[in-house]
C-alpha cells in the first residue's frame, strides 16, 4: 500500500480542526466524509465550507470550478460507521480525552476497511496509549495539524515503537499531498516537537506574568517584536485554548509527578471560570468587543 492507494478519507470530528482538515482534504481531491455525533456541530461544520470555499474563490485562491470540486468532495453525516466503511485514511479530532479516544479508535477499527491507517491529530496523547484499542497497531499514528489546519504548513507525524515505517510513510507523503510540511519525530515525546519547544516559551511568560515583572500586553509585544514571533504566548494561548493548556499540564503532571509541570495559578484561574481564550469570548484578553 503506498500513496497512491488513498482515495476516501474520513475524519472523526468537525469541531474547529476537524472542519478545518475535512475542507483541506477536499481541497486536494480527497472524497472525505466528516462525523460528528452532533448534529449541531456537523450543521456549523457544513455552514463553514459552504462560506470558506465562495470566499476562496472572491480572493482568487481557487477557480469556482476547483471550489465547486471541493465542495462535491466533501459530505457530512453523524453514522461513524457510515463515514468509516470505505475510508482509506482516518483522521481522528476529537475531544482531548484518553478513555473517549481510545473507544472512538475501537469503533473506527471495527468500522474501517482493515487497510486502512487510523491516526490521531491529538497534540499530546501519544498513539501508543490508543493503538491496543484496535487490531491494527502498526496502522495507528499521531498526525498532528496546527491550529488554524488551513493555514498552518507543519504537521507532526510521530512514529512510536508500534507504527509500521509504511504507515509513517503514507502519512508524510499524505500531508505532501494536501500542502502541508510534515516532520518525522522518530519517537513519541512529552509534547512532540513543536509544543515542546513553545511550551517552555510559553510557560516562562506565565511565570513572568505572576512574578508581576510585565503584563500580558508587554509580554507579548516583546515576543512579536524582539523575537519575531507572529503573536504572543497569550495571544496564541488565546487561540489554541486555555482549556487545553491546563489539561496538557495536568497530563503532564499525572505522568511525571513533577510539580513543576502543573499549570500556573493563572491558567488555573481562567480554566475555573471558563475563560479558554477566543472560543468563550475571554481569555487572557477580553474578546467580547471584537477589538481584540
Amino acid at each position: 500500500m503506498d500513496i497512491n492507494d488513498i482515495k476516501t478519507i474520513c475524519v472523526v470530528g468537525a469541531g474547529n480542526m476537524g472542519h478545518q482538515i475535512s475542507t483541506l482534504c477536499a481541497i486536494h481531491g480527497f472524497k472525505t466524509i466528516c462525523t460528528d455525533i452532533s448534529d449541531e456541530q456537523l450543521k456549523k461544520a457544513e455552514a463553514f465550507v459552504d462560506k470558506y470555499l465562495p470566499g476562496r474563490v472572491e480572493k482568487e485562491k481557487l477557480t469556482a470550478e476547483q471550489a465547486k470540486q471541493a465542495r462535491a468532495n466533501i459530505s457530512f453525516t453523524n453514522s461513524l460507521e457510515a463515514a468509516c466503511k470505505n475510508a482509506d485514511y482516518v483522521i481522528e479530532a476529537a475531544v482531548e480525552v484518553l478513555d473517549i479516544k481510545r473507544k472512538v479508535f475501537s469503533d473506527m477499527d471495527k468500522f474501517a476497511p482493515p487497510h486502512a491507517i487510523l491516526a490521531t491529530n491529538s497534540s499530546f496523547i501519544v498513539s501508543s496509549r490508543i493503538a491496543d484499542a484496535t487490531k491494527r497497531p502498526d496502522k495507528v499514528i499521531n498526525l498532528h495539524f496546527f491550529n488554524p489546519a488551513l493555514v498552518m504548513k507543519l504537521v507532526e507525524v510521530v512514529q512510536g515503537p508500534h507504527v509500521s515505517d509504511e504507515t509513517r510513510q503514507i502519512s508524510m507523503d499524505l500531508c505532501d499531498r494536501i500542502g502541508k510540511v510534515p516532520v518525522h519525530l522518530k519517537k513519541e515525546v512529552n509534547g512532540f516537537l513543536l509544543n515542546r519547544i513553545f511550551a517552555a516559551i510559553s510557560k516562562e511568560a506565565q511565570w513572568i506574568l505572576e512574578m508581576g515583572v510585565a503584563g500580558v500586553e508587554d509580554i507579548d509585544k516583546a515576543c512579536v517584536f524582539g523575537a519575531g514571533h507572529p503573536m504572543g504566548p497569550f495571544t496564541l494561548n488565546d487561540l489554541t485554548g486555555i482549556d487545553l493548556t491546563y489539561t496538557i499540564g495536568m497530563e503532564a503532571f499525572r505522568a511525571s509527578g513533577n510539580r513543576a509541570d502543573l499549570p500556573t495559578p493563572s491558567v488555573v484561574a481562567h480554566y475555573v471560570k471558563g475563560e479558554y481564550g477566543q472560543k468563550t469570548g475571554k481569555g487572557w484578553y477580553d474578546y467580547s468587543d471584537k477589538k481584540k
